[in-house]
């Protein structure tokens, strides 16, 4: 009989709960023991969700407090020296190692944060020594949280990163030249360990995920999976079951490594993402092992397509017959929303389009049924084609005047008037800029007032002149703040913002927009993603009005802040019918028209940011790459090209790691970029020189993500690391990213600093 499974459920609960948990523990307004207890509430709550709705194969272990990889780090005591050594609790400890902490006399910065392969999701990057140890914590978490369930009457297959993928995402700590992948002999004895005591739990199999096998895969870290699996396998009947899950893409390319998995139950494998790569994966598979096939797909919202799903599910029964058939999500379902239930003014015609993570584990579990018994479903196959016919109807989606503008799309919209040197010349002159121009990333700190008043102004509780003045006070307060601290080049500080694509999508045509449909992006901090239903246009202009008030109140140059096209269409959810490129290019025609209407309106520094841009790129090198970076390219300068040589564009980037598309980098044609850098090796910036980059670089001085301030020496540190690898006339100096989620104090006392460190540095330069 086909069984049916999801591989992880989001953790932030119906109403952002686990979010607000956090907070209060962090602002000491809850104990660390009611912080705990709202875990398990939200555990069990899940778990319920899943057996009730029929789920054969629940996960556990898939709930984290920050970040699962986080969890790892803790769980295998592989936790740095900088950390064990404040001796503070095991829970503050993992929260410092997130978010830093600077309380009570302890003082340390978080680790670094990265994306997690293609998704909006961060997870805290391991970081190892030379001496690097393993083993296992007491009371281990996935041993702990099993034991949990079952005493709820729920049996769970626990969930564990596997060890390459654990070591391959890693990194060496500053000060260390190890080789992560090189630990695995280390490691694996810890992993046998933790299976052994999940199997004396009553764990009867176990789901160990290795995503990394979707990527091209070094020599060393191929080779690092014979052993570590053999180790393994070789507990037979003392360890549990293992399902090796894989995810974001195929793994046609690494079959060489799946003989290690040989004496294992099954291989899990994303058909939503790659369902070309079945009928390989089913000749790989041993005599007796499981596919689990992930056909319900874990990183977008769209209801299932039962018949194709049902299509590709028969064909695997017929090869491997339904008792070795997994009827799966494609991956953990952290990137959906937590249910549609909760969702009461989506329009009427587009709400039966949408399934989101409790809805996926519905379909999860009808078509395990379907594929059994298809009449016992019945009712739910007809309800889904009519949802789906009626999406494909739809007047929605398609608008022939923007189809019409995009086919008018020449060539010569894509390029500047000017090279860069002749450019910025004239920026210079217009701009009055000095050595080592200081300015921020563009949001301040959304404060509670700012939120309470947008939530009256959403609810029609006080007027839009209201509004509008209470918007205007408050950048007001950030232009005053800003001549206060002295940076070169402000910004009106987006109070008027609820989110960077949500507050754009809210004005263009195309989006559809919901109003508890949280995503957990890292940490506490959860996003919102609009939906793109149709063909995207803009009626008006969307951020003229604030950004000239602001320009009319600074005494310095203002910069108006947009959201890129790649990162509009990557941070909502887009549309499955119609090709990203096509989606992007909307998005740039509608933001070029912005662009232009900011410089008629005395705008002349506009930054048109793209962190998602890295997160876009397709996993492995080749055609579908190049494809990828092509239009991704094309699509930001057809956004910024629009503009005199005297109007200088910025873009921000959330990662400095450029070496694999550098030429993407420049093709973009920016005069400045801005990227987060700050928890990164300054060597990294040397692809800046080794390409003879000739524009404008801003390097993150500090990490955002912690409320923790740096001193006014750690930013002359960084600074001067930086200047080993770019010009000093090249150099910009600011924050990672936006403030929106700082507060105020941390805020100034951090920019206080950052100032009076490239004051210190244009000074020197100066002199000689």
């Amino acid at each position: 009989m086909v069984q049916s499974s999801v591989l992880g459920f989001p953790r932030m609960g119906a109403l952002r709960d686990l979010k607000k948990a956090n907070e209060a523990y962090w602002a000491d307004k809850i104990s660390q023991a009611d912080l705990l207890a709202e875990g398990k509430r939200l555990r069990l709550a899940h778990w319920k969700i899943q057996k009730d709705t029929g789920v054969d194969i629940i996960p556990s272990n898939d709930f984290a407090f920050y970040d699962h990889i986080l969890d790892h780090i803790q769980l295998f005591n592989a936790v740095p020296d900088r950390y064990t050594s404040q001796k503070l609790s095991p829970l503050d400890e993992y929260f410092a190692m997130g978010r830093g902490h600077q309380k009570g006399g302890v003082d340390v910065p978080s680790l670094e944060m990265v994306k997690w392969f293609d998704s909006n999701y961060h997870y805290v990057k391991p970081t190892l020594q030379d001496n690097q140890t393993f083993s296992l914590a007491k009371d281990p978490k996935p041993v702990r949280e099993f034991l949990e369930a079952k005493e709820a009457g729920i049996q769970t297959r626990p969930v564990l990163v596997g060890p390459v993928t654990f070591l391959a995402l890693g990194k060496a700590d500053r000060g260390s030249s190890v080789d992560p992948i090189s630990l695995i002999d280390k490691l694996v004895p810890v992993y046998v360990e933790l299976l052994k005591a999940l199997k004396a739990a009553g764990a009867d199999s176990v789901q160990i995920d290795e995503p990394i096998l979707v990527f091209d895969l070094k020599p060393e870290v191929k080779n690092a999976f014979k052993p570590a699996y053999e180790a393994i396998a070789a507990l037979g009947s003392a360890g549990p079951a293992i399902t090796i899950a894989t995810y974001f893409g195929d793994i046609v390319h690494n079959f060489d490594v799946l003989p290690a998995f040989a004496n294992l139950q099954g291989i899990h494998v994303d058909l939503a993402r790659n369902p070309e790569q079945l009928e390989a994966v089913i000749k790989q598979l041993g005599p007796k092992q499981i596919l689990s096939a992930g056909v319900v797909d874990g990183r977008n919202i769209w209801k299932n397509n039962f018949a194709k799903s049902i299509a590709v599910l028969q064909s695997a029964i017929k090869a491997l017959g339904p008792d070795r058939v997994v009827v799966a999500t494609s991956s953990s379902l952290l990137h959906t929303p937590h249910t549609l239930a909760s969702e009461k003014k989506l329009p009427a015609d587009v709400y039966e389009w949408f399934s989101f993570a409790s809805e996926k584990v519905k379909e999860v579990a009808i078509l395990a049924k379907a594929v059994t018994d298809a009449e016992s479903v019945r009712a739910e196959l007809d309800a889904n084609a009519v949802a789906l016919k009626s999406r494909t109807e739809s007047t929605r989606t398609n608008d022939p005047k923007v189809k019409e503008r995009q086919a008018q799309v020449t060539p010569e919209q894509h390029d500047r008037k000017s090279e860069f040197d002749t450019r910025y010349a004239q920026q210079k002159t217009h701009l009055s800029l000095p050595l080592f121009p200081t300015t921020t990333i563009g949001s301040f700190p959304q404060t509670s007032e700012i939120r309470v008043q947008r939530n009256k102004f959403t609810k029609g509780e006080i007027s839009e002149q209201a509004y509008d003045d209470f918007i205007k006070k408050e950048i007001d307060l950030a232009i005053q703040i800003q001549d206060e601290l002295g940076l070169d080049v402000y910004v009106h500080g987006e109070p008027e913002r609820n989110d960077m694509v949500q507050y754009f999508g809210e004005r263009l045509q195309g989006y559809v927009f919901t109003t508890h449909a949280w995503v957990q992006s890292y940490g506490s901090r959860c996003v919102r993603p609009p939906i793109i239903v149709g063909d995207i246009s803009r009626p008006a202009p969307m951020t003229v009005k604030e950004s000239k008030y602001a320009a009319s109140v600074s005494k310095k140059p203002m910069k108006g802040m947009l959201t890129g096209p790649v990162t509009c269409l990557r941070w909502s959810f887009p549309r499955d019918d119609v090709h990203q490129s096509v989606q992007c290019q909307q998005l740039a025609l509608a933001l070029r028209d912005e662009v232009v209407d900011l410089e008629k309106n005395g705008i002349f520094v506009i930054q048109v940011d793209e962190p998602a841009l890295r997160e876009g790129l397709p996993l492995r090198k080749g055609a579908e790459r190049d494809a990828y970076l092509k239009w991704a390219v094309d699509s930001f300068k057809l956004a910024t090209a629009g503009v005199e040589d005297s109007t200088q564009i910025h873009s921000h980037f959330c990662y400095s790691e450029f070496q694999d598309f550098f030429h993407a980098i420049a093709a973009l044609d920016a005069d400045v970029l801005s990227i987060e850098n700050s928890k990164s090796d300054a060597k990294l910036l040397k692809v800046f020189i080794d390409e003879a980059y000739p524009r404008h670089i801003g390097p993150g001085v500090y990490d955002i993500h912690s409320p923790r301030v740096p001193t006014e020496a750690e930013f002359k540190q960084r600074i001067q690391e930086m200047l080993e690898y770019l010009r000093p006339e090249q150099l910009w100096i600011n924050p990672d990213c936006g403030l929106k989620t700082r507060k105020w104090d941390e805020v100034k006392g951090a920019l206080t600093h950052m100032v009076n460190a490239a004051k210190y540095f244009r000074e020197q330069y100066t002199k000689a």
